[in-house]
């Protein structure tokens, strides 16, 4: 007898590039005249057309003709580069440096990548900015701003440049005379005489930041008369009474950050009241002024406080000498103002990117007692930076609404309020058109909100029809390992409910689910695990299952469990293929996955993983997959009986859904006689003995199955009686909320005390067989005490009366309705196991008779899913004989007699259907 584990779905388009009218007229004309050469179109169209795509595909697009090779090569389209989401070795670099001679930009992530800048060989390098540089050192910095003389802005961050010192601060200052802006994060001192070199060495350094350091020097700071833009945001150990005594001075000074630090309400009015050039202090998230949220600063006209106590809207739109329009759209507006003033700019843009390093710090902290600051102001304030025309505030700013949401990491959970701010203000709107930027840094960050969003169904139901499906699907497409991933993340939890599967499968995200997992087999984790998340939940679906499988999901995902070594990945792989496999009845999948060469092997493997949740995901695929009668018996020869054993073994303390999995993937296999025995020769009787007593309904239903089962053979019933077996089944049999465990603890009571375990305990010496036959007696008569009890609980006296009294179909459907067992119906027996309960029919135990009537009754009700079997076998065992005496028999309880005559007439119901 087996059956499948519930599907497990739940955990924790095409990129439409910008509108370029003035390129769709040029290709239209030449579309009138007929088919389009392009080769020939104009030098000017065809560069406008590369500047739409990202650098790979430029390259690409190059390779086609010669023609093309040198347009694609023409410096507009090569003077920034975005090498983040690529592994930037030396020969890398080297290959890409006869395009970068004109160079202004230059975007990298990672230390190798840093140490392969120099081989770019482009000496007219601008501006330079880096991320993940917690390994670059001070050698490789140094080497950076030496080759780079040049350079106007260097930036590191935001993570912590844990290796880099004042050292290296120095070779900038000696190297860079023509800086204007360093920002760095997470240096650990950076000491006076740095500053002070800085402040000698480079006249037009405007813009400084030292975020997140533990020690700076204030006083060295005060030096550097150039500086208008200076941040300290997370900064420790400042001494403020010496910023509030020097920084004042500062004759340029125009804005301040000293975010997320611990500066008080006096050193914040002394800065504002003191300093003449002073317009924009913010200080966000700073608890000491907290602390005093009635402290503001009314008094200094023409100054901004920005704190997360203060209107920020408001305080940022007094900047402006219009003040009429409402405050919200203050940065929209600003970006509209058709004549600009470049001083006014300059703060925008500052404020701009101090906002979206803040927020997005905040954010990705977690912090308890936030939500009326988000709900007010922050989720508003990181969509209109969505709207930056900088674009790492815009990726900061959609990091930041994927962040903000996020109130428990670990079990990724969000707070919906949060979410329907992000969607009521457009938030979905501005994602997705994000997400359809052809800078790729934009797309992942974008791609990655969506997903985090997408958990609230409200979010998820307005992201599919404002379209953001196929976007997804078209950026899990992408040559971009980072957009892939975070698309495929979309894909994972947009498919989490029923509502949105088709609608991937439709816009070919299947195809491009299972792609991605080939195109990123060697490397790329986080990827591979996203991709079989979706793939997993999509497999819940029937339809989908099937589309997954034609995709070549399952050799993918078979691929993923035997050799990816990823925790993570291998939960999903596992929690895929069960999935598949649990279509038994309307598709090949389970057939399919256990043919894959290596299958059956790999989820053997996994459920000696370390991680419980690969344990978990392991059996319930090899549950699923026993479903199949060669998949069963492959699994036992692949060693599964023994690693399954073990599982149970040692699961008493593990988590209810692992312990279900073990023990159902047990009771499929013991649905085979000879892996019954296994079972039992392995030790199985004993964990899953534990495992009926546990508390959780699903688990002592599923190891009552697995007993049920094992207790069909004399030998393991008598395994199952000597440890302790049967006051377990009695309890549930008793006690047990599911019917279902109930009805299976009976079965295996009635199985264990027919008569055939009786004549196994009598083999050993003649002491040895009286002591056993004085203990099964003890244990058969509590047995068949509570068997009885239980078929009673299905017993209405007064409808038993009336069946009696008169054979009538109505009296026995009300009878039968009053008996079904729901669940009883996905069960599926075997012809020794009706034979069984056939010959239970003549057994001298009256209670055995009724509980074997019973159960003939459950397997034939009509509609049940594997009724018309179960009647097939019993008319080839000639059942109806038997029933027939036993509902005539005098002697017979009038359970037993009344549960025949239904028995019989749904045999007679069968036996009218076409399909018998």
């Amino acid at each position: 007898m087996s059956r499948r584990v519930r599907r497990k779905v739940a955990r924790k388009g095409k990129v439409v590039l910008p509108s370029y009218p003035e390129v769709e007229d040029e290709v239209l004309v030449f579309g009138r005249k007929g088919n389009v050469d392009w080769t020939n179109l104009p030098d000017d169209t065809v560069i406008q057309l590369f500047s739409c795509l990202n650098y790979r595909d430029r390259a690409s697009l190059s390779s086609t003709c010669s023609t093309w090779r040198v347009l694609g090569m023409s410096p507009c389209l090569w003077n920034s580069l975005d090498l983040r989401a690529h592994k930037c070795d030396v020969s890398m670099a080297a290959s890409l440096a006869f395009r970068c001679v004109n160079l202004q930009k230059l975007r990298f992530r990672g230390a190798e990548s840093a140490d392969a800048v120099i081989h770019l060989q482009a000496r007219n390098l601008c501006e330079i900015s880096g991320d993940y540089c917690r390994k670059i050192t001070d050698a490789t910095l140094s080497v950076i701003v030496a080759r780079h003389e040049a350079l106007e802005s260097l930036q590191l961050g935001p993570d912590f440049c844990e290796r880099i010192s004042s050292d290296a601060i120095k070779a900038i200052a000696f190297c860079c005379s023509k800086l204007k802006r360093l920002r760095l994060s997470g240096i650990r001192d950076v000491h006076g005489d740095a500053i002070n070199a800085l402040a000698k060495h480079c006249p037009n350094l405007t813009d400084i930041g030292f975020i997140d350091c533990l020690n700076v020097d204030e006083m060295a700071l005060g030096n550097v008369v150039s500086v208008r833009f200076l941040s300290v945001s997370g900064t420790s150990n400042m001494k403020w009474g010496v910023v509030s005594d020097f920084w004042h001075k500062l004759p340029k000074l125009t804005g301040l950050d000293v975010s997320r630090t611990d500066i008080g309400a006096a050193a914040v009015s002394r800065l504002l009241s003191s300093s003449d050039s002073l317009k924009v202090l913010c200080a966000l998230n700073c608890p000491v002024i907290e602390e005093y949220a009635s402290f503001h600063v009314n008094k200094n006209k023409g100054k901004l406080l920005l704190a997360l106590f203060t209107d920020i809207f408001k305080e940022i739109a007094s900047l402006f000498v219009d003040t009429t329009n409402k405050a919200k759209n203050v940065f929209l507006d600003w970006r509209n103002i058709k004549n600009k003033d470049k001083n006014l700019d300059e703060i925008m843009n500052w404020v701009e990117w101090i906002l979206s390093h803040t927020l997005l710090r905040i954010a990705e902290s977690i912090q308890q007692g936030l939500d009326d600051f988000w709900l007010k102001q922050g989720a508003a304030l990181l969509l209109s930076l969505m709207e930056s025309s900088q674009e790492d505030v815009q990726e900061r700013a959609a990091t930041g609404l994927a962040s903000f949401v996020v109130v428990e990491d670990e079990n990724a959970n969000i707070d919906w309020g949060r979410a329907d701010a992000v969607m009521r203000d457009g938030g979905i709107r501005l994602l997705l058109d994000l997400a359809k930027s052809w800078r790729e840094g934009l797309q992942a960050e974008a791609a990655k909100a969506i997903a985090n969003l997408s958990v609230n169904n409200n979010v998820a139901k307005a992201v599919a029809e404002e379209g953001g499906i196929n976007i997804l699907a078209g950026l899990a497409r992408s040559m971009n390992r980072l957009v892939a991933e975070e698309a495929a993340g979309g894909l994972w939890n947009l498919s989490v409910g029923e509502e949105h599967k088709g609608a991937i499968a439709k816009a070919g995200g299947v195809k491009a689910l299972v792609d991605l997992i080939f195109k990123w087999a060697n490397g790329g984790d986080a990827v591979l695990e996203r991709a079989a998340g979706a793939l997993a939940n999509l497999a819940a679906d029937d339809k989908c299952s099937t589309e997954v499988a034609v995709a070549g999901g399952v050799h993918a995902l078979v691929m993923l469990a035997r050799s990816c070594k990823s925790e993570g990945v291998q939960e999903q792989a596992a929690r895929a293929l069960a999935n598949l496999a649990a279509h038994g009845d309307s598709n090949s999948n389970n057939a399919a996955v256990g043919q894959e060469a290596g299958a059956l092997e790999a989820l053997v493997q996994l459920t000696r993983s370390p991680h419980e949740g690969v344990r978990q995901e392991a059996a319930g695929a090899l549950w699923n997959l026993s479903f199949d009668d060669r998949n069963r018996e492959a699994i036992a020869a692949a060693g599964g009986v023994e690693a399954l054993v073990a599982l149970a073994q040692s699961c008493s303390n593990a988590s209810p859904g692992l312990q279900e999995r073990a023990a159902g993937a047990l009771w499929g296999l013991s649905v085979s006689e000879a892996n019954s025995v296994a079972i039992g020769r392995e030790g199985g009787v004993a964990p899953l003995i534990a495992l009926a007593r546990s508390e959780a309904e699903d688990v002592h239903e599923t190891a009552a199955g697995a007993l049920w089962n094992l207790a069909f053979n004399p030998g393991n019933a008598l395994h199952i009686v000597e440890q302790g077996g049967v006051s377990a089944l009695v309890h549930l049999c008793k006690t047990s909320v599911s019917k279902m465990a109930r009805f299976m603890a009976a079965l295996a009571l009635a199985y264990m005390f027919d008569g055939r375990m009786d004549e196994f305990a009598l083999i050993g010496t003649s002491s040895e067989s009286v002591s056993k036959s004085v203990s099964l007696d003890g244990a058969r008569r509590m047995a068949l005490k509570h068997i009885e009890a239980f078929v009673l609980t299905f017993s209405d006296p007064q409808a038993f009366a009336a069946a009696a009294a008169s054979s009538a179909p109505a009296s026995l459907s009300h009878v039968t309705e009053a008996a079904r067992i729901q669940e009883a119906g996905h069960l599926r027996c075997s012809g020794a196991e009706i034979g069984r309960f056939v010959a239970m029919l003549r057994n001298p135990s009256s209670t055995l008779k009724a509980c074997a009537a019973f159960a003939l009754l459950q397997f034939t009700i009509p509609g049940g899913r594997h009724a018309v079997h179960h009647a097939s076998l019993m008319q080839n065992a000639g059942a109806a004989r038997v029933l027939r005496a036993a509902a005539a028999a005098a002697t017979a309880p009038l359970e037993a007699k009344i549960f025949a005559k239904i028995v019989l007439r749904n045999l007679e119901r069968h036996h009218m259907e076409p399909s018998l």
